[in-house]
């Protein structure tokens, strides 16, 4: 009788410690690209697959490697999903810019109008410089058109991110009043949001992830302002489907 209870407890003691195994598996890292076993593969296309992101600080990546930056980390997850093409990626992006600088860039540097992807995010600053909300009213829709006509005048190959939420950053928290900085953020969100929707463009929400930077750190760079190489791997993670979708017509 004692020998069987001990072969008893020691099968349950084995059980146990294999249970707890298996419901706790090894966490992945934050910057691995965002490939699963069930991810779509991007069409394979004859020629090199071309990406051109749109923007200001939290696309040119302020304060990150340039690795880090999401239109980085996405082309790269984008590769992982097809080994047969080339991909190139070209931003037109510089911390600081409005609407307005970034519609004279564009005109400045007069980009193809081929690429097979393109992102805008856009408004940040002109929220953080006082810039007349009817200005973003005015010149979005703008940059819409002309983001449209780089991307082969095709609108659903055009990706809108939304804009992230500086509020919940340790400079947001010391810079005015976080509380009105989020709602000012809302407002040009919403306005964005509606205009993809009522013109059947693609809106892609990131500003909740950018609203945990104080409970979790880890999301924003080091310089206390800007979304961290994290931040940009959860943007990048909401992109990925989309952008297979889009780079499979």
């Amino acid at each position: 009788m004692r020998t069987i209870l001990i072969l008893l407890m020691s099968f349950f003691f084995l059980a146990t410690i294999t249970s707890c195994s298996s419901e706790n598996p090894s966490a992945k890292s934050e910057t691995n690209p965002i490939v699963s076993d069930s991810s779509p593969e991007v069409l394979t296309q004859s020629a090199t697959i071309t990406y051109l992101a749109l923007g200001d600080s939290y696309t040119i990546g302020q304060s990150v490697c340039e690795s880090c930056r999401f239109p980085e980390q996405l082309i790269k997850s984008l590769k992982n999903l097809n080994g047969e093409n080339n991909f190139s990626v070209e931003i037109i992006a510089r911390t600081g810019w409005t609407t307005t600088n970034l519609i004279n860039a564009i005109d400045q540097q007069k980009p193809s109008n081929n690429y097979d992807l393109v992102t805008l995010l856009i408004g940040v600053n002109n929220q953080y410089q006082g810039v007349n909300f009817s200005v973003y009213e005015k010149e979005f829709p703008e940059l819409i058109t002309k983001a449209i006509g780089l991307a082969k005048g095709d609108k659903t190959r055009l990706i809108v991110v939304s804009i992230p939420d500086y509020a919940y950053t340790p400079f947001g928290q010391s810079f005015g009043n976080p509380a009105s900085i989020s709602t000012e953020i809302d407002r040009y969100n919403t306005f964005a949001k509606s205009y993809c929707q009522n013109n059947g463009i693609l809106f892609i929400n990131i500003t909740d992830i950018t609203r945990n930077g104080l409970n979790n750190p880890i999301l924003v760079a080091n310089d206390g302002l800007h979304p961290s190489e994290t931040a940009y791997y959860y943007f990048v993670e909401r992109m990925v489907p989309k952008a297979v979708a889009i780079l499979k017509k």
